[in-house]
């Protein structure tokens, strides 16, 4: 007579307590085992780290390498906004602050010859009304380096805000920076001198002074007058200080 007993031996198709079911052999059990605990027996030394077969499931299911590959985004469009910021801050700033000038003394003095950018003296005859140049003091020991705007126009022309001793043959000189970031004044609206960093209007019959934009002050004049063999001469360093800051 057969008598029934609990068969306390495990076969393949046992179902376990944790409700896995696990294939019969060695096969793969103990990765799968670390798999499904923190540590467990089959795992080197009983208590290493979980193990996967796989080398792309785990880090695309694991929250920890979820969480980094999100700041590992993050991270990459923050350095691609701070790049582009930079393309973008490295040229502006190049154009805002074209002109440092951190010699303070006289730019110019009395019978400091007018140059152009070859260094060529400036005749009576060089420019015709309505035209303008550039123009620097001609180089000399003890004198700084300082763009100015040398324009003509008909000396009727000119306001009572510009005087007469600072003018000659319809010939106006004023320093070529602006006096609110220190951009070059390079630009003309008709008669109207134009900063084109910030739209900077200065109007050169009244003396440059501010008729539009940001600039808080009107452009210094140069008094200049024409010397003995036809040139033109400065008689005094420009009358305000040069480019942003000052009175």
């Amino acid at each position: 007579m057969t008598q029934d007993t609990n068969d306390s031996r495990p076969t393949a198709n046992r179902t376990p307590a944790d409700g896995h079911q696990h294939p019969e052999g060695g096969g793969n059990s103990g990765v799968e085992d670390c798999i499904e605990t923190d540590s467990c027996d089959a795992c080197p030394d009983g208590d290493g780290p979980d193990v996967d077969p796989s080398i792309y499931e785990p880090f695309w299911e694991d929250t920890r390498a979820a969480l980094e590959r999100r700041d590992y985004a993050k991270l990459l469009a923050t350095v691609g906004g701070l790049t582009a910021l930079g393309s973008l801050v490295v040229p502006v700033s190049g154009l805002t602050q074209v002109f440092d000038r951190k010699y303070r003394g006289p730019v110019y003095s009395e019978g400091v010859p007018l140059v152009d950018e070859t260094g060529a003296r400036i005749a009576e005859d060089t420019l015709d009304v309505g035209q303008q140049l550039t123009v620097f003091p001609e180089p000399r020991p003890g004198i700084g380096d300082a763009p100015t705007i040398l324009v003509r126009f008909e000396e009727s022309a000119y306001g009572d805000d510009v005087r007469d001793e600072y003018t000659v043959g319809g010939y106006a000189a004023f320093s070529k920076v602006c006096t609110h970031a220190g951009c070059m004044v390079d630009d003309r609206d008709g008669d109207v001198l134009v900063c084109p960093c910030h739209s900077g209007r200065f109007d050169p019959f009244t003396g440059a002074q501010v008729v539009g934009g940001p600039p808080p002050r009107s452009l210094p004049q140069l008094p200049i007058t024409i010397s003995g063999d036809g040139y033109l001469v400065a008689t005094a360093d420009f009358q305000g200080p040069v480019g942003p800051g000052g009175d």
